[in-house]
């Protein structure tokens, strides 16, 4: 893909200027060290994926246990969320989400984004953790129960415990699509790494330089994040 890119390039007759790419990462002025705009959108871009992570497995894992409850209502709540969340495209879920309610009920701008972006993945999270619940074995169950584990006790002591291994993999491909949807922000003028880039490549027309910067940036992000998940993985399984 890369040369084909480079190949289109050069048959345009487009002149590189990969040597300005820096100043939009950082400048050193005066022995003070400026973020770039590529820099600043990604740090919008880290904050909005760790928050919207974190939401995202809790409601991932409270939706779970709810499909799982003996509450008809229950299961009905969190049946509707996910079948809503998972055949709505997330544009019109992230445009719903900022023009009314959160202008409803006076939420923040970022905050909207990440609330969009973590009920979107919260709803793959779940389906993922409801398949690794119910692999645990049946009988750990029952002896949790005769032994007098009950509710919170149960799941926190004897079945996350064994659940976790076997969502961790999963899991660690929905956290990734997560950092790679967080780009849909820009839609609503938060400024995170895609913005910036839009913003820098309408300024200086260096569409390849930008976009393949940002491309790397946003690899670099996602590769670092399947090993850590691939760390965890191996340390639940040396226990």
């Amino acid at each position: 893909m890369l040369w084909f890119i480079v190949h289109g390039a050069q048959s345009m007759g487009y002149a590189w200027k990969w040597d300005k790419v820096p100043r939009y990462l950082y400048r050193v002025v005066d022995g003070e060290l400026i973020w770039g705009p590529l820099t600043k959108g990604l740090f919008v871009t880290l904050e909005i994926a760790w928050k919207a992570g974190l939401l995202a497995l809790v409601v991932g894992l409270v939706t779970a246990v709810l499909r799982l409850s003996s509450s008809v209502v229950g299961r009905a709540i969190a049946w509707v969320y996910i079948e809503l969340i998972r055949n709505t495209p997330i544009l019109v879920q992230m445009l719903i989400t900022y023009f009314i309610i959160a202008a409803l009920l006076g939420i923040p701008r970022l905050w909207a984004g990440i609330l969009c972006v973590a009920l979107y993945e919260g709803a793959f999270a779940a389906e993922i953790m409801r398949g690794a619940i119910i692999a645990v074995r049946r009988g750990q169950r029952e002896a949790g129960l005769s032994l007098g584990f009950g509710g919170f006790s149960l799941y926190r002591d004897i079945i996350l415990p064994q659940a976790v291994p076997l969502m961790l993999p999963p899991l660690g491909g929905v956290l990734v699509n997560l950092v790679k949807h967080s780009a849909i922000v820009s839609v609503i003028a938060i400024f995170d790494l895609t913005t910036q880039a839009r913003n820098v490549v309408s300024d200086t027309f260096m569409a390849f330089e930008i976009w393949l910067t940002t491309a790397a940036i946003y690899l670099v992000i996602t590769v670092s994040l399947s090993f850590f998940v691939l760390w965890l993985e191996r340390r639940y399984r040396m226990r």
